[in-house]
This record gives C-alpha cells, sequence and structure tokens, in this order.
C-alpha cells in the first residue's frame, strides 16, 4: 500500500508542476500577423486572445474598434467552445479509470 501512496503523492506533485506551468504560459505573449501585417492577434502562449488590430485601410475607421473588439471576443469564444468539448472528450476516455476522488490527470 505505501508504493500506491507514493504514486498516488507522486501524480500530485507532477499536477501541481503542471498547474504552474499553465500559468506561465498565460504570461507569454506572441504576436499572429496575416496580409503582410494588416491583421495583428496577439495571444498568451496558452491560447487567450488577448487583443487583434485590423489596419483601418481594411474598413471603415468610425468601426474599427468595435469590430476588433467583437473579433477577441468571438476568437475567445470558440477557444473557451474547443477547450470545453475537449474536456468532454478526455473525460470520457478517463470515466472508467480507477481513479480516486479529486484526482485529475493534467490534459
Amino acid at each position: 500500500m505505501k508504493d500506491l501512496n507514493e504514486i498516488l503523492g507522486m501524480a500530485t506533485r507532477v499536477q501541481e508542476e503542471l498547474a504552474r506551468a499553465q500559468e506561465n504560459l498565460d504570461k507569454i505573449e506572441v504576436e499572429g500577423v496575416a496580409g503582410g501585417g494588416v491583421v495583428k492577434v496577439r495571444a498568451t502562449a496558452k491560447g487567450r486572445i488577448v487583443g487583434v488590430s485590423i489596419d483601418e485601410s481594411l474598413l471603415m475607421p468610425s468601426e474599427k474598434q468595435i469590430l476588433e473588439d467583437l473579433i477577441a471576443a468571438a476568437l475567445n469564444d470558440a477557444r473557451k467552445k474547443a477547450d470545453e468539448a475537449s474536456n468532454s472528450e478526455m473525460g470520457k476516455l478517463t470515466s472508467g479509470l480507477p481513479l480516486p476522488p479529486g484526482f485529475k490527470l493534467p490534459f
């Protein structure tokens, strides 16, 4: 039984380390560019969209900020839904595993 407790302890420590790593990913920013720089998207390494920039040559200037905000919101909404679908699918895979209550595998 001691071996099982050691394994569970190790798994818990690994899970905690992965959680810290995930938090750190949200602090790293990257920028994607399209159309020779007329459209730019800033995101964290975790995949959260933090900003969208669209060159005014592509649209009516009075609508620029609204369009940028809507695009960022739509991208984040899609990301959230993708994460939910992924978690649901992974939950199906782990539902038959004999894991202790509250134990979560790092996905």
